[in-house]
């Protein structure tokens, strides 16, 4: 299957640690952040963190983060691939911005000045029941106040793109972040790069995401991590299916919104228990079925 595919999917765990997560590969990382900024450079330099992270006691739920950065200024930045719509997807959200900031408290006498915080997830999923306009992908939230509109508190940003809904064509890309999500939405579907991606970064990110560059090693973890992707995605798509088609039934007896919402509830149940017991059929551990899930080991035991 995969000699029939040139670039890598960013889409996999691996794919998107190898072209994002590396040290040798940080200047694509900082292209992409600060393509997010309207142009504005933002970050000159990044050092990598710990991705692991543990709250105060043994027993608190730890995050794990797909890349965990700092730049210069020593603000923090999260960059999180999320390949699968979740419950409480912006509660955990919010938890993990909670990390980078505890981090910054210092011992003895300290007036509490904070460095900025970034959350950046890149969506292969639309936000449920239509929150955003069909032509709305980017998103920036900042908390603010809701009687005059100003942003109350700036350095606390969640970046969200949603992916599915980008649709430029080659044609009609301007901005280097048009190029970014060109880029990142059609990668593993490109025979070559298109010549809208001539700036130099993309000849580096279209090299580093060739397969035929991979070590033997690099190539089995990587058809490791597209299994488990492709397999997602099917578990994913048929609950959608099923989901909604009891929810079409269900809404000729009790009117059709009630039955699509509770079609939509039910397939989403069902949905995380058939994607962990497939997983777990291909043999991969319950830790990465759990992250991908967006659930504790625990809860996906209790699902086996």
């Amino acid at each position: 299957m995969l000699d029939q595919e040139r670039y890598i999917n960013p889409y996999t765990d691996f794919g998107f640690k190898k072209l994002f997560g590396t040290e040798m590969n940080k200047d694509l990382l900082i292209s992409f952040l600060n393509s997010l900024f309207n142009g504005h450079e933002v970050i000159r330099n990044v050092e990598y963190l710990n991705t692991e992270h543990l709250g105060e006691g043994y027993k608190e739920r730890k995050a794990v983060f797909d890349v965990y950065c700092e730049n210069e200024r020593g603000e923090k930045f999260i960059v999180e691939m999320q390949k699968a719509e979740q419950d409480y997807f912006k509660d955990r959200s919010v938890f993990y911005s909670t990390f980078p900031i505890r981090e910054q408290a210092q011992r003895g006498d300290w007036d509490f000045e904070l460095k900025s915080v970034y959350l950046v997830g890149i969506l292969d999923f639309i936000f449920p029941e239509d929150e955003y306009s069909p032509e709305c992908y980017h998103h920036e939230i900042k908390l603010m106040d809701t009687l005059d509109k100003h942003v109350f508190y700036d350095k606390l940003t969640f970046i969200y793109l949603e992916m599915p809904k980008f649709s430029k064509t080659e044609d009609e890309l301007e901005s280097m972040f048009d190029k970014w999500m060109f880029a990142l939405k059609n990668l593993s579907r490109l025979l070559e790069r298109p010549k809208a991606l001539q700036d130099r970064i993309f000849k580096k990110f279209f090299e580093q995401a060739e397969i035929a560059r991979f070590t033997p090693k690099e190539r089995r973890d990587y058809e490791e991590s597209i299994k488990v992707y492709r397999d997602l995605v099917n578990v994913v798509r048929t609950a959608n299916r099923k989901g909604w088609n009891e929810g079409r039934e269900k809404g000729r007896e009790e009117g059709r919104e009630e039955g699509r919402l509770e079609g939509r509830m039910e397939g989403r149940m069902e949905e995380k228990q058939a994607n962990a017991l497939s997983l777990k059929k291909n043999g991969v551990p319950l830790d990465v079925i759990a992250r991908s899930l967006g659930l504790s080991v625990e809860e996906v035991e209790a699902m086996l």
